[in-house]
Parts: structure tokens; C-alpha cells; sequence
């Protein structure tokens, strides 16, 4: 495994909270959070980036201010958040490079896309503690990889280049004629070696979807020996997510990086609505977060 640069690891403290757990909250989508604030395509084609932009302003005012840091797009959120004296002195900031949605193969496959003309220097100049990168992953079906993990490949060396912490992240996907129970029976083999594939490239922070079991999660403990890794929400719900951070946590993951399991029924196009949820609600559901981390955090320190 690659070691953290000493600049590197200084932007990976800063993505962690006071308990030295990343606890980081996502809000880099674009497409998703249209349909979290409108129901008909017709009406989300009208939410303009300035719209988006105040809601991941808002979410950071009252919900990512009590946390480590914040997850944003390169798009719709910055330089706004800095330059409009939003982002709070204490919460780092992590800006994704990859674009909203996916191109689709001629096989089916899933490509990755990414922001254009967003590269980890503009990251720097953005103001950000560092990246984000999301590709597509089916580790069962190499042909679907290639593509994805060269743009993975050269993303790292970019950001290796400017000594700027990126996290990777990916996300596995059912194929097309693939039952659901078929794709599911393959989920934690789907994320442990995916891990493993981003490891073997140089990745030095991992997000990662619940690898479906504590024996899975355990397994990417495992393989990323002094590597860290978050879990992410994924967009289920609170309930759901709970004990997936629990099992997470317990099997030796790093922390959370979560989103709409947070915020996705607390965002609305009413801002004073969005206000009084994301600092009632959402505020509720992350000191639920927090305290499963901090839990485990306390009983590690205490080993």
C-alpha cells in the first residue's frame, strides 16, 4: 500500500471529526438531489444550479457545520461556499471531480464521467482540503473496468503530483438481464474486490458502499491494512443505515460519509422549510451517526 504523504495526511485529519473518525457529509449530487426536490423530470430540469447551489449552502450551514467536513460539487456549490462566508473555519471541505450520471456502453456498461476542466490543481485553487472521485465498478466483468480505472489511475497520479488528498470512492451496479437476486447474493464479493482494485492503484482514503455483510466488511479491513475506509449511505434510509454503520464500524471501518440518508427528506425548494429540518431532523440522525463512531472509536482507544 501507498503511504499518506505528510500534506496528505494533514487534509485526511481535517476530514475527520474530534473523535479522529472521518465524518464527512455528502452532498456533491446534482441529478439526485433534483429528484429528492421535485417529483416530475418536467420540474426537475427547472431547478437551476443557483437553486442547487443555496440548498448544498444550506445543508452546509446547518447540518455540516456540526460535522468534519462536507462533500460538494464542483458545479453548483464552490467557489460560493468559501467566497460567500458559508463553510464554516472548522469544516473541511472535499470537492468531487466526477460528473453527474454515466455514459452507458455499447456492451452495457456503466463509464464513469468527470467534470471538465476540474483536475486536482483547480481542486487547490477551489479552496478545498481535496478530492473526491466516484467511477463504476463490476469487479466480476473486467471488460466493464478498463475504462473506469484508468480514468481512476490517472486521477491518483494527478493528485499525487499536487501532494492533494483524494478519496475514492466507487459503486457497483446491477448488470443489464441480471436478476436482483442474483446481483445481490454477489454484493460483498462486488466490494471487497473493488477495494481491492482501487488499493492496487494507490488509493490512500476509501468510500464505500456496505459490503452486505461483517464478514465482507471485515475482509476490506483486512486488504487495506493502514488504509482508511468510510461507508456510505447510498441513499437508504436512516433505519437502514444505522446498522450498517454499526456493523461497519465494529469491523474496523474509518468512519462515515453519508448524505441523502441524512438530508433527503429535509431539503425542500422553501428554504425556511430546509432550515427547520436540517437543524432539527438531520441534526438528530448525525449525532445517531456520531455516536456509533464515537462509540467504537472510545473502545479502540481503550484496546
Amino acid at each position: 500500500m501507498t503511504a499518506m504523504t505528510t500534506a496528505e495526511r494533514r487534509g485526511y485529519h481535517q476530514i475527520c471529526d474530534s473523535s479522529g473518525a472521518m465524518m464527512v457529509i455528502a452532498c456533491d449530487q446534482r441529478g439526485g438531489m433534483r429528484t429528492v426536490l421535485a417529483a416530475t423530470p418536467e420540474e426537475q430540469a427547472k431547478i437551476s444550479n443557483e437553486t442547487l447551489g443555496e440548498t448544498k449552502a444550506d445543508i452546509t450551514l446547518y447540518l455540516a457545520s456540526k460535522a468534519g467536513c462536507v462533500l460538494v460539487d464542483p458545479v453548483c456549490a464552490v467557489p460560493g461556499l468559501v467566497d460567500d462566508d458559508i463553510l464554516p473555519r472548522d469544516t473541511a471541505l472535499l470537492i468531487g471531480i466526477d460528473a453527474s450520471g454515466w455514459e452507458t456502453s455499447a456492451e452495457g456498461y456503466r463509464i464513469s464521467k468527470m467534470v471538465d476542466g476540474i483536475d486536482a490543481r483547480k481542486v487547490r485553487e477551489l479552496g478545498a482540503t481535496g478530492g473526491k472521485i466516484m467511477i463504476y465498478l463490476r469487479m466480476d466483468t473486467p471488460d466493464a473496468n478498463t475504462r473506469n480505472l484508468e480514468t481512476l489511475k490517472k486521477s491518483i497520479q494527478d493528485f499525487a503530483a499536487e501532494d492533494l488528498l483524494l478519496v475514492v470512492e466507487f459503486l457497483t451496479y446491477q448488470l443489464e438481464g441480471e436478476s436482483k437476486e442474483d446481483y445481490e447474493s454477489k454484493v460483498p464479493m462486488l466490494i471487497v474486490e473493488g477495494s481491492r482494485a482501487c488499493l492496487e492503484l494507490g488509493s490512500k482514503v476509501l468510500k464505500i458502499p456496505y459490503p452486505g455483510t461483517e464478514e465482507a466488511c471485515a475482509e476490506v479491513t483486512k486488504i487495506a491494512g493502514d488504509v482508511p475506509w468510510a461507508v456510505l449511505s447510498a441513499g437508504v434510509d436512516h433505519k437502514t443505515f444505522l446498522p450498517q454503520v454499526e456493523a461497519a464500524m465494529k469491523n474496523g471501518a474509518s468512519g462515515v460519509i453519508a448524505g441523502r440518508s441524512l438530508w433527503k427528506d429535509c431539503i425542500s425548494l422553501d428554504r425556511k422549510v430546509s432550515k427547520e429540518k436540517l437543524s432539527t431532523i438531520a441534526i438528530s440522525r448525525l449525532q445517531d451517526i456520531q455516536n456509533i463512531i464515537r462509540r467504537y472509536r472510545a473502545d479502540s482507544a481503550a484496546a
